[in-house]
């Protein structure tokens, strides 16, 4: 028998690469964007800026302009977050409604749309803009007066009429962020007065609801808005990388699905 020979110097295994992180972002400075880079950074990885080779990218806009520099990092193999097509088609609140239904989602029932001012008042109605984007249109209109005034004031605006969802007044808004949910009540935007925000604990439902949301539209950090209506919680509106504010460990699930995205 040969005797064994000495034994192989063990190699020492090589330190990960830092990752390179790009943002595409309205507000970079976004608390939850922030503590997330900051928390990566001391980890040693590091934001790169623009057209920069880079490992993963955030994408927190929604302009034309955010989304072409998502896809040109896309058709380059770089995972975004969320990606560009997602991020395009959450702003169509009629495909919304169509993908939540097709994935039977709650979702509150739309009475058709069209340019506001073609359109004649069909009852007590919330009247939103078609296409979600900032300061867009989000009101009710329970008279025909109230409609009128919507009608002067965005007479060109593509919108869509859903059937008012009775609630409380407060909306419950569910971000999830990498599997991660989080929860608070808001004073609707439809609703006058009252405290701003309110703790809270959303139950499995609406849990549940949240997380289906996310595997329907493909989107990885997003925000569900419920009601309670008459037969359970309804989802109004599903939002692309919103923007969670005072939601403690947010920052942390962020960097956490940042690694998992880029293989770490």
């Amino acid at each position: 028998m040969t005797p064994p020979g000495p034994p192989r110097p063990t190699l020492p295994t090589p330190a990960p690469r830092p990752l390179r992180i790009a943002l595409v972002a309205r507000e970079p400075d976004h608390p939850l964007l922030a503590g997330a880079l900051q928390l990566l950074e001391r980890e040693g990885h590091l934001e790169v800026g623009q057209d920069e080779p880079v490992d993963v990218v955030l994408l927190k806009a929604r302009d034309p302009h955010a989304l072409r520099r998502a896809e040109r990092y896309e058709r380059a193999g770089t995972p975004v977050l969320n990606s560009a097509a997602v991020t395009a088609r959450c702003q169509d609140r009629a495909w919304m409604e169509r993908t939540a239904r097709a994935a039977g989602l709650p979702f509150a029932a739309t009475l058709g749309g069209g340019v506001l001012a073609e359109l004649a008042w069909p009852g007590p109605v919330v009247v939103k803009s078609r296409h979600s984007r900032k300061e867009d249109l989000v009101a009710r209109a329970d008279t025909p007066a109230q409609w009128r005034a919507l009608a002067e004031r965005w007479p060109g605006e593509p919108v869509l009429l859903q059937r008012p969802v009775s609630g409380d007044g407060w909306d419950r808004k569910l971000w999830v962020v990498g599997g991660q949910v989080f929860a608070e009540l808001r004073r609707s935007e439809l609703e006058p007065g009252g405290p701003e925000r309110r703790p809270w604990t959303p139950d499995p439902g609406e849990r549940a609801i949240a997380l289906a949301a996310g595997e329907a539209f493909g989107l990885q950090v997003y925000g569900v808005d419920l009601l309670p209506g008459p037969d359970g919680p309804v989802a109004v509106d599903v939002n692309a990388f919103p923007g969670v504010r005072h939601q403690a460990g947010a920052p942390e699930a962020l960097a956490a699905l940042v690694l998992r995205t880029a293989g770490r």
